[in-house]
């Protein structure tokens, strides 16, 4: 008879917590769904007020939407759309903000080689002086060869690489504008090494072919005629010094 009321008394607390659990299930069902639905609301928002060109608007909503439902697979969906958001109006240090809060928060994202190239693009477009702004010009190529490094299949990467040759061009102009500075000062030497830099680093820009004659021309007025036939010979330039 104890045995029976034991196992009564077990049946019943069983009984009594599966309905608690079932309560706690369906009340986090419900919590959950309620917490999509916001987040699905405050997505829509977002992407209206990007439709109508409250840029600052949508990125807010974007934001919220993400902050809503961290756990769902729409956030950093809503991370990335807050960043293009911002870039759309050219606000490119907070769409750098955005892209690399998500590359933290994110890691491994199915959508980062877009967040990548966004990333770089933002960089690309803070470039206002090539002549000072190094900086933002590395850190673009940086992006950029992350792309083609990882994701060389991707329809990003052929876009990369001709930025990448963009951002040579710019590269190189900075190291010839130096050049021909210290070339108009006659300090031979920084001047060689800048035409020298062209030369290795940049060889597929249009500033190469003057480097090389440059390097030539230095190193015949320094008395180095051997260095500027050897230079001649190898990269097959002809000149009527010689």
């Amino acid at each position: 008879m104890l045995a029976k009321f034991k196992l009564l008394f077990i049946l019943i607390s069983l009984l009594f917590l599966w309905s608690c659990a079932d309560k706690k299930n369906k009340i986090s069902e419900i919590v959950e769904v309620d917490m999509e639905m916001q987040m699905s609301n405050a997505y829509k928002e977002g992407y209206f007020e990007l439709q109508r060109g409250d840029v600052l608007l949508a990125a807010k909503k974007f934001n919220e939407a993400e902050l809503l439902f961290p756990q769902s697979p729409w956030a950093p969906k809503a991370a990335i759309m807050a960043a293009y958001a911002y870039y759309s109006q050219s606000y490119y240090a907070d769409a750098i903000f955005e892209i690399e809060r998500y590359l933290i928060t994110y890691p491994n994202h199915k959508d980062e080689v877009y967040a990548r190239f966004l990333l770089a693009m933002s960089f690309y477009q803070k470039i206002v002086d090539e002549k000072k702004d190094l900086k933002s010009i590395l850190d673009s190529k940086r992006q950029f060869e992350f792309i083609i490094k990882d994701y060389p299949t991707s329809e990003f990467a052929i876009d990369a690489e001709f930025k990448i040759g963009l951002i040579n061009e710019i590269l190189a102009a900075k190291e010839m504008y130096l050049a021909r500075y210290y070339l108009k000062k006659t300090k031979w030497i920084p001047a060689l090494n800048r035409f020298k830099t062209v030369v290795k680093d940049y060889n597929t820009t249009i500033y190469a072919e003057e480097a090389l004659h440059r390097l030539v021309e230095i190193n015949y007025r320094l008395g180095l005629i051997d260095e500027s036939k050897k230079i001649c010979k190898h990269f097959r330039i002809q000149l009527s010094i010689f």
